[in-house]
Order: structure tokens, then C-alpha cells, then sequence
């Protein structure tokens, strides 16, 4: 995977949280996350000198920089993650530890986390249901999944069969 162009998140002096938060949630499900590098403030900058101006890590191979920028930026919901989840267990597991510390869910397996990131919590059966040359079954399912807040693989799949 190439260093040369990666996502850089804004944070108001929680960018170190948000890191090992992230790296730990993924690495608990299984999945490869770590954290691989530090910048500290010296004696001229804004932060406090030695504390933590941007913290680089990795999920799914990955490459993230969450940066120490101060209150000027805060997120939005125009850009965010998605993680792809193959069964239940993955969407329950990422769908609660995703919003814990005072996140909050939103519609078709959205969330923010207690940081204001948006994540899409995605049940990868989805784009093959949503992608079928059977566009009645696509349908249905794309309107199962319009009536979720956390994605159910089962009640898709019943949609996209028309077993509703």
C-alpha cells in the first residue's frame, strides 16, 4: 500500500484518542489495525510542546493521519468511511463499538463515532443484491435497506428474495 497519499483527520487535541481508539476497535474484530507513527510539538507551535501534533496508523492496511489542528474544522457527514462486514456478528460488533463514548446512529447503516467521523457500517451481501440483473430483487432490498438505521443481513436477503 502506498504512503504517498493518505486520509488526514482533524482533531481538536484528540487526535491520540481517536487513533487508538480506531486501532484497537479493528484489531479486536480481527482485522489488521496499528498505529505507525508520532509527531510531537517542539518548542514553537500552538500545541504544548511534546504533546502529540499528528499520529499516523493503520486500518485494513489503510494509511490515516489523525492531526492535532485545534477547533477551526470539525467533520461532516460528506465524507466517511465505509466497513465492509461479511456477516451479522461483524455489523453488531462495528455498529455498537463504532458509537461507544457518546456516538449516534442515522439511517442505512450510518453512524458518527463520539469524535463526529461518519462511518458506513455496510453488509457486503448488499452490492451483490444491489448490483443483480434482477432489478425487481434489487429493488427490494435497496428498499429494505432505506427502512434500516443498523443494516440486517437477514431482512435483506428475505427483501432481495421477496420472502418479506
Amino acid at each position: 500500500m502506498s504512503k504517498n497519499m493518505m486520509s488526514c483527520l482533524w482533531y481538536d487535541g484528540r487526535a491520540e484518542e481517536a487513533a487508538n481508539f480506531y486501532v484497537d476497535t479493528f484489531k479486536a474484530a480481527g482485522r489488521q489495525a496499528a498505529i505507525t507513527d508520532e509527531l510531537r510539538w517542539g518548542e514553537v507551535g500552538p500545541g504544548p510542546a511534546g504533546s502529540i501534533l499528528t499520529i499516523s496508523f493503520e486500518l485494513e492496511g489503510r494509511p490515516f493521519v489523525a492531526l492535532n489542528g485545534g477547533p477551526h474544522f470539525t467533520f461532516t457527514p460528506a465524507v466517511s468511511f465505509m466497513v465492509s462486514c461479511s456477516t451479522q456478528k461483524e455489523i453488531d460488533y462495528f455498529w455498537e463499538k463504532l458509537q461507544e463514548g457518546g456516538g449516534r446512529p442515522s439511517q442505512c447503516g450510518w453512524l458518527n463515532d463520539r469524535f463526529g467521523l461518519s462511518w458506513q457500517v455496510v453488509a457486503a451481501p448488499l452490492y451483490d443484491f444491489l448490483k443483480s440483473s434482477d432489478k425487481a430483487a434489487s429493488g427490494r432490498a435497496m428498499a429494505a435497506m432505506m427502512e434500516m438505521t443498523k443494516l440486517d443481513i437477514a431482512k435483506l436477503q428475505a427483501a432481495y428474495d421477496n420472502a418479506a
